[in-house]
Order: C-alpha cells, then structure tokens, then sequence
C-alpha cells in the first residue's frame, strides 16, 4: 500500500472520531448547525491538514457539520533530553540532543489532539436568524 494511502485511513480515522464527539456534544447542547471546529494536532500524529479537511468535508456531509470551517492549531514536537534537560524541537525520533548528543528523550509537546472548541446554533438561533 502507497504511504499517501495509509495517511489518508490515519486522517479519515481522526476525523470519524471526530464526528462521533461532536455528534454527542452537539445533541447533549441541543446544536443543529455546527459552523466551525477547533483541532488541536501534534507533528507526532503526522496528520496531514489537506486530507484531516477533505475528511471532515466528507464525513461532515449530512450531517449538524455540514459545511461547517474546520480549523487546525498545529503543535510543534518538542523534546526533553533525560541527561541534560535540554528542550529541542525537530521531526527527527532518531535525532540525538543536540546539547549533549544522547538519544534518551521524553516527548513533552506535539502529541496532542482534541477539540478546542465548536461553534453551533440551536434551533431557536436558526429560528431568530
């Protein structure tokens, strides 16, 4: 299988997870329409923007998301050196500290993923409108 293949399940899985939360949290707050959605990603989960957007436009298709903007926060990979304690960023898992040259790191930024925040109407904010 083609490695934009794979990236492209890996988004589409985050995105119906996506989907499935926001479908609960909408119809527990009584939202019909939800407009725009925040996504906070770590550089660890090596989602790619271009396809985690073609799959929200996809799989929001019928439903409260429909059309609704989807924002990406992208979080930047930092590093915690376990000798030295330098901070360091990079993509490279391989890459040694650069302070001190040992490969004993702790990964302390870049793998988050959650949902800031949505934005959404009710059906008396569409009735008002």
């Amino acid at each position: 299988m083609e490695k934009g293949a794979v990236l492209e399940v890996h988004e589409l899985s985050l995105i119906a997870e996506l989907m499935d939360i926001l479908g609960t949290s909408a119809g527990e707050n009584g939202i019909v329409r939800i407009r725009k959605v925040r996504l906070v990603v770590g550089e660890s989960h090596q989602a790619l923007p271009e396809a985690l957007e073609t799959a929200f436009t996809v799989l929001g298709a019928g439903s409260p998301a429909e059309g609704a903007v989807l924002e990406i926060a992208p979080v930047a990979t930092v590093f915690r050196c376990r000798e030295c304690g330098h901070e360091y960023g990079g993509d490279g898992w391989l890459a040694p500290c650069p302070a001190c040259g040992s490969f004993q790191r702790a990964l302390i930024r870049g793998n988050e993923l959650y949902v800031d925040y949505y934005e959404g109407e009710t059906e008396e904010d569409l009735a008002c409108g």
